[in-house]
């Protein structure tokens, strides 16, 4: 088979979930994007196989990481990639399928405190949880 002909196969045999986990996160360390996580949704949920959160230093700084990401995902996957939030980019939201990032000024990180609410929180505040439940 040709390697052209990768581009006609469905997305699911041109490109994996993983490939394109790992792509974000070289993009998103190639755009000097600050405190990574990613967190595996497989089992968790049906809205994707991972979600990937970043901070930017600035409005503009995570405006430009979600711009030249959703650029990336589409030269290199072929995916179609939806965007939310960028005008403002104090949160911005990037759906590529089967990865979702968000993108966010660290205040407003802190706020909303994603890790946490998909059990990823700071390790200090799972120690005090379970010590409140009885089960350390």
């Amino acid at each position: 088979m040709p390697a052209s002909s990768a581009a006609t196969l469905p997305i699911s045999d041109a490109q994996t979930a993983e490939d394109l986990h790992q792509l974000i996160l070289q993009s998103l360390d190639d755009d000097q994007a600050q405190d990574v996580t990613s967190i595996p949704l497989a089992g968790k949920s049906s809205i994707g196989d991972y979600m990937v959160i970043a901070n930017g230093r600035s409005t503009r700084h995570v405006a430009a990481i979600a711009e030249k990401l959703a650029e990336r995902i589409k030269k290199e996957t072929r995916r179609p990639v939806q965007i939310e939030g960028l005008p403002a980019a104090d949160w911005v939201l990037l759906d590529a399928g089967d990865v979702i990032v968000h993108l966010f000024r660290p205040e407003v990180r802190s706020f909303y405190n994603l890790e946490r609410m998909w059990g990823f929180g700071d390790p200090a505040d799972d120690d005090a949880a379970k010590a409140e439940d009885g089960s350390v």
